[in-house]
């Protein structure tokens, strides 16, 4: 649940993150009235912001704290780059957003997203809080889910589901799709994500691909873009872990 101060009232409401954020402990009203510079202040002490203003203000808003986040300094190390890239996604997830019922989001000019949170939070959902990030960023995975990606290895289209990597580069594709194969009996995908390599060897002829992974969202998007596992099949994650038992035959 997450708590803030309204018109002098308590108000409580649950608390939405696709990625498992935790709540933020201090949160204010902010509108179109609020500065980025005062915004960026108040995200990076911690406060949280429930934005009632403008929705496409808020967008404009999130882009404008983004810019105030300083990157690693060059040469700094990977480590300090992890480091700035942690804290600007604390910072910009301090720009929250209010969800009615039904996932409608009750702000002036805000898009319908209900089919595109619908997909990742279930058709039935309470009124909640949750951040203006992450919900641009289901926005941009419905539309990719929706779309799909084309992959010319494959001559068709994969459709990505939220949380999972997108193929939208191909040289690890054209690698799997040109490489010579030791044998044609059977192959290995761990971690499959979209499903995209399995494809891509089934489509090359392997008789038989056993693809894993562990996330429930990853397997429904290649069942999506492959089919259903056939009879016997490992689920790929459901509790024996991503590997298959067994291991490939020698030249298979």
């Amino acid at each position: 649940m997450i708590q803030w101060t309204e018109a002098g009232q308590e108000r409580t409401a649950a608390w939405r993150s696709a990625l498992g954020a935790p709540p933020p402990r201090r949160v204010v009203v902010a509108d179109d009235r609020m500065p980025a510079a005062t915004a960026y202040r108040l995200a990076c002490e911690g406060t949280a912001l429930l934005w009632r203003g403008d929705f496409q203000g808020a967008r404009q808003l999130l882009a404008a704290m983004g810019r105030r986040c300083k990157p690693a300094a060059p040469g700094s190390g990977f480590h300090r780059h992890r480091q700035a890239q942690s804290q600007r996604a604390r910072t910009l997830g301090m720009l929250l957003v209010p969800y009615a019922e039904g996932h409608v989001v009750p702000l002036r000019r805000a898009p319908d997203v209900r089919e595109a949170c619908a997909e990742v939070h279930g058709a039935d959902a309470p009124p909640a809080v949750g951040p203006l990030r992450e919900l641009l960023g289901l926005i941009g995975a419905h539309e990719w889910r929706r779309k799909g990606v084309h992959v010319p290895a494959l001559g068709a289209r994969v459709h990505p589901h939220h949380g999972v990597f997108s193929p939208i580069r191909g040289e690890y594709v054209d690698l799997v799709a040109e490489a010579p194969l030791p044998g044609d009996r059977l192959a290995f995908d761990v971690g499959t994500g979209t499903g995209v390599l399995a494809a891509v060897l089934a489509r090359r002829g392997v008789r038989r691909v056993v693809a894993t992974d562990l996330d429930r969202r990853a397997r429904a998007g290649a069942r999506g873009n492959t089919g259903p596992p056939r009879p016997g099949d490992p689920g790929g994650g459901g509790g024996g872990g991503p590997f298959p038992p067994g291991g490939a035959p020698p030249g298979a």
